[in-house]
């Protein structure tokens, strides 16, 4: 479990095979503390295992269901990530629950400078709208944000300075891919609804109180 603050930005060392994965080496400096193997870390927004650990660097194995349903696939020697180790649970939540579990890639629109900040707008996939949410948690490239504004599958975030200099995002352009995990409340009420054959769409205040909320 993670919160979507982001610890600090690494840079991709090595990449090679393995098996159907990868194995990816990380320079790093703040997430290598009290860091062993077998312990969880996000890279930029994916739940991966620690399988190794030199004096700067870190190594996690991607699995091909990582590769396929990320961006982890399009990473290059030299790129720089987002990271997080998981969460301890005497830890601050700042953020929200983040699981790490991606949900699908999103396609940067617009960077637009703001002052302060800049408005980022990013198309999702369709299966994944539904779980946008105006003031609503979403999880970007393992960032937790706040949804400013829904427009079908177009969503927008108001990105802080502190956001946008602290992590990867205030250097994405448009046609930039992203990592998307939709809030994990979303997800259990859309398969609550789904399993009631309820559409998520027809949710109103007379059927909370009808299920006793």
């Amino acid at each position: 479990m993670f919160t979507g603050l982001i610890e600090e930005i690494g840079r991709v060392a090595a990449i090679s095979p393995l098996g159907e994965g990868r194995r990816i080496e990380i320079t790093a400096a703040r997430v290598l503390e009290g860091l062993a193997a077998g312990d969880s870390v996000a890279v930029n927004g994916v739940c991966l295992t620690v399988i190794g650990q030199g004096e700067r660097t870190f190594a996690v194995e991607a699995v091909a269901e990582s590769l396929t349903r990320t961006t982890l696939k399009n990473l290059m020697i030299g790129e720089e990530v987002n990271l997080e180790r998981a969460l301890l649970a005497t830890g601050r939540l700042g953020g929200h629950f983040v699981q790490g579990h991606v949900d699908g890639e999103g396609e940067v629109i617009a960077l637009e400078p703001r002052n302060p900040g800049f408005w980022l707008r990013i198309r999702v996939p369709r299966e994944l709208a539904p779980l946008m949410v105006e003031k609503g948690s979403i999880t970007i490239d393992g960032v937790s944000l706040t949804i400013a504004a829904v427009e079908g599958e177009l969503i927008s975030i108001a990105l802080i300075p502190h956001s946008a200099q602290r992590t990867t995002l205030g250097y994405k352009r448009s046609g930039s891919r992203v990592n998307l995990e939709a809030d994990i409340i979303g997800k259990y009420v859309q398969r609550l609804l789904a399993g009631r054959g309820t559409a998520p769409g027809s949710l109103t205040g007379e059927r909370l109180q009808d299920w006793g909320y």
